[in-house]
């Protein structure tokens, strides 16, 4: 069973930026797509970004793109989101995922992530 753990958040004004990290336990972290998705109070769950497993394909929301950045060191067990340009709209808590599957296609789709961090809350002030 593999441990998420993301952190970074915090609060920050219309504009500004923050940068999440999200650390994994386990030696297979690189054979695992990785994923951010965020829930905001009274939302369902919404996908952000995902990354494949060497790094060199990656999805993002529309709500996101061309804002946030997903990226992973797997030297060092990290998945990070840079996300820039922040809006109210992005308030939400921001979890890390691991894909279900081993050398699985990037998704958006909840169901192909079955371990999941506890989150990290992003407050985007007006």
């Amino acid at each position: 069973q593999v441990q998420l753990v993301e952190s970074g958040g915090g609060l920050v004004q219309t504009g500004g930026s923050l940068r999440l990290s999200c650390a994994a336990s386990g030696r297979t972290f690189s054979s695992y797509v990785m994923g951010w998705f965020r829930q905001a109070p009274g939302k369902e769950r919404e996908f952000v970004a995902s990354i494949s497993v060497n790094g060199v394909s990656t999805w993002y929301g529309d709500s996101v793109k061309g804002r946030f950045t997903i990226s992973r060191d797997n030297a060092k067990n990290t998945v990070i989101l840079e996300m820039n340009s922040l809006k109210p709209e992005d308030t939400a808590v921001y979890y890390c995922a691991r894909s279900r599957r081993s050398y699985s296609s990037i998704s958006d789709r909840q169901s192909e992530y079955s371990d999941w961090g506890q989150g990290t809350q992003v407050t985007v002030s007006s």
